[in-house]
């Protein structure tokens, strides 16, 4: 399944992607009232375990099961309506805690070395990540807004991330992925000239990645059982249309197992929380010469099994009224 978060401004609704139409369960309780039941966040959803997800399971079969009746019903009702008609926040809109993943593929370790005059590094012995602010989220097609001081070095980092479905910390390898519930996309946006006196590099990086809006996620979560090896999956990062990031798991450093025993040494996570497996070669920083965003860019992460996940690049102060909205799902 792939669960959304419904902006119905000023408060968000639980639903889920059918082909290409969005399920709203609050509209949906009055022809079903199983859906009534299901919460109103994704994040409670998954909370409850294979109990919550189970109880969507079982709405969404009716539906699709149906001969054609429900389904008129909940469209002509706005319970179920075509994708590009819903305005859809981030899927987790404030999880506690997101970890991205830093220097995790090889050949963005190497770019990245490259641009250092670094020919031959060593690759890192243990995950390295940092935390990305939850308040930086938005949903796909809101806006990347350009931050006004450091405007003109703005960089995108697509990235496959997953999120728990359990309480995690201190577990083995062979249990990791059973903490899983399922997976999304992330754009980890770097203001990569963002600089403050007497801070060093590291802390100049990590700073200039936590600006609002720097953190696009969504459209979906999808759950685990769709993707069942997410090892095999695809990530493809597009600027206006053109590749800029195209790379396979196989790239790795670190498995997705590793990576969660590493961090879940540290952190206790919960229901919702999100783990990044880091980004792929062809980031703009990396490029010579350099491609960054600028105003007026469409900037589109996608990951096999998941969908698309796109945001408008704006200028600070822009009408973000006028800003192009979209959100695509495969």
């Amino acid at each position: 399944m792939k669960l959304v978060t419904i902006n119905a401004n000023p408060n968000y609704r639980s639903g889920a992607l059918l082909g290409g139409e969005v399920l709203d369960f609050a509209l949906a309780a009055r022809f079903l009232p199983a859906a009534g039941w299901i919460p109103a966040d994704v994040s409670s959803i998954i909370d409850a375990g294979a109990d919550g997800l189970d109880l969507v399971k079982r709405v969404v079969h009716h539906i699709e099961d149906d001969n054609g009746s429900l389904a008129q019903d909940l469209r002509e009702s706005g319970a179920l309506a075509p994708l590009s008609e819903v305005r859809l926040a981030a899927p987790l809109p404030r999880p506690s805690i997101v970890v991205c993943a830093g220097m995790s593929f090889r050949e963005h370790v190497l770019e990245m070395s490259k641009r250092r005059g670094i020919e031959n590094p060593k690759m890192p012995l243990t995950p390295r990540g940092f935390l990305k602010n939850p308040n930086a989220i938005v949903g796909p097609g809101e806006a990347i807004v350009l931050p006004e001081a450091y405007p003109d070095k703005v960089d995108f980092e697509g990235e496959f991330a997953f999120v728990f479905g359990r309480p995690c910390h201190n577990v083995t390898e062979a249990d990791a992925m059973d903490y899983i519930a399922g997976y999304t996309i992330l754009n980890d946006v770097s203001a990569r000239n963002w600089a403050s006196q007497g801070m060093d590099q590291r802390d100049q990086n990590l700073l200039g990645k936590q600006f609002p809006s720097f953190c696009p996620l969504g459209p979906v979560l999808c759950t685990k059982d769709e993707i069942p090896d997410p090892e095999s999956v695809h990530l493809t990062t597009r600027l206006n249309g053109e590749v800029m990031q195209s790379s396979g798991m196989d790239d790795l450093i670190f498995s997705i197992p590793q990576i969660i025993v590493h961090y879940a040494k540290y952190y206790r996570f919960v229901p919702g929380d999100i783990v990044t497996t880091g980004t792929p070669s062809g980031a703009g920083h990396g490029r010579k010469p350099s491609i960054y965003m600028k105003p007026g860019d469409w900037i589109e992460v996608e990951v096999t099994g998941v969908g698309r996940l796109g945001n408008p690049v704006v200028a600070a102060g822009s009408n973000l009224d006028g800003a192009k909205t979209q959100s695509t799902s495969n």
